[in-house]
């Protein structure tokens, strides 16, 4: 690999992710600084799950670099880089024998424009019901399940600049009971043309509040207690709940396209090394602030190593992961997997697949 003016660019390098290390951590002393929280003021929490193994690899730190199917929930401004058909699928192994999925496709409309229709479950598992006289269980057996159906259209509207945006129905149901509506992803993405440096911007899960409704909130009781009278129809309220709205910004930058080192294509056009960073800012409506560093380096298109650190987070803070890519041609498909330990809930696994047509 040729270094062009190593030292001062490894130099920039390093001091720009000094400083990104730097901010999060003034940051989260800030945050952290009060007794305050805003957690259990937002339902939809299977919404901030991440999906797929390549970004949650790098701790989540995507929102600049997502340029795949992916890029759907993370960024959807991306979306516009998927130049040919391609699907993606990505389980995700909660804590406590839950599990996450996400399928999505996207399909080319034109040069420039891209359409992606995506689904997203969680799933709880069967759970015992339990009351505080029968502890053990009762015998009966209830489950909850969340799914959100999306459409995305990504397009460039420059050649420097794209943008995304996806309408999603979400609903969420336990027992008897559901609750639905629609919430809307937007996102953009500037290639600033200056070494390999993207910003990216997104807002996400922007909707209005939801409220359960079912046969459970029913009841037939009379009027008055001890006086004689017909029973009435009534209906109990229930109260209503916000989605998890968040703002993501980020910055991403290859380093082998000039910050640091020079590209190196061999002569079938295979570049031979790619090594991204990244730092991302996400805001929300429920949790204080959070950071995530994420890097990943690629050899010859084909093997790639990732690792990133969230900051702000109760939970999760370091995060890695490994793929592989195979280029058939008219066809590629990668396998990616990421490991995401937590500090209380044990490890999160993810497992991705990934394939492009032409």
């Amino acid at each position: 690999m040729k270094i062009k003016n190593t030292f001062s660019r490894l130099t920039l390098a390093i001091a720009i992710l000094s400083l990104t290390t730097v901010a999060a951590s003034s940051q989260i002393i800030s945050v952290t600084a009060g007794d305050f929280t805003k957690v259990g003021l937002a339902g939809g929490q299977f919404l901030k799950i991440g999906v797929g193994a390549r970004g949650t690899g790098m701790a989540g730190a995507f929102s600049a670099l997502s340029n795949d199917v992916t890029s759907i929930f993370w960024n959807p401004a991306g979306l516009a880089d998927v130049k040919r058909y391609a699907a993606d699928f990505s389980q995700t192994f909660w804590f406590g024998g839950m599990t996450h999925s996400f399928a999505a496709i996207a399909i080319p409309v034109g040069e420039k424009f891209r359409l992606g229709a995506s689904f997203t479950g969680f799933s709880s598992g069967d759970i015992n019901v339990t009351t505080t006289a029968q502890q053990d269980g009762t015998g009966g057996i209830y489950n909850v399940s969340d799914i959100a159906i999306g459409l995305t259209l990504a397009g460039y509207l420059t050649e420097q600049f794209s943008f995304g945006a996806t309408a999603k129905y979400v609903q969420h149901a336990f027992t008897t009971m559901s609750a639905s509506g629609f919430v809307f992803d937007i996102g953009t993405r500037y290639n600033t043309g200056f070494n390999g440096v993207i910003l990216g911007f997104s807002i996400n899960s922007l909707g209005t509040q939801q409220a359960y409704d079912g046969p459970d909130v029913t009841r037939t009781n009379p009027p008055f207690k001890g006086i004689n009278t017909s029973p009435l129809d009534m209906q109990l309220q229930t109260s209503s709940f916000s989605m998890p709205l968040s703002f993501r910004a980020g910055v991403g930058v290859d380093l082998c396209k000039g910050a640091v080192f020079e590209q190196e294509v061999d002569a079938d056009g295979v570049l031979q090394h790619s090594w991204t960073t990244a730092f991302d800012f996400e805001t929300y409506s429920d949790v204080p602030e959070q950071f995530a560093i994420g890097t990943e380096y690629t050899w010859k298109e084909f093997v790639s190593i990732r690792g990133g650190y969230r900051f702000g987070s109760d939970q999760f803070g370091l995060a890695g992961g490994l793929g592989i890519r195979y280029n058939g041609g008219g066809f590629d498909g990668q396998i990616d997997y990421s490991i995401n330990p937590t500090k209380n809930l044990g490890l999160i696994n993810r497992l991705s697949i990934a394939m492009r047509f032409n």
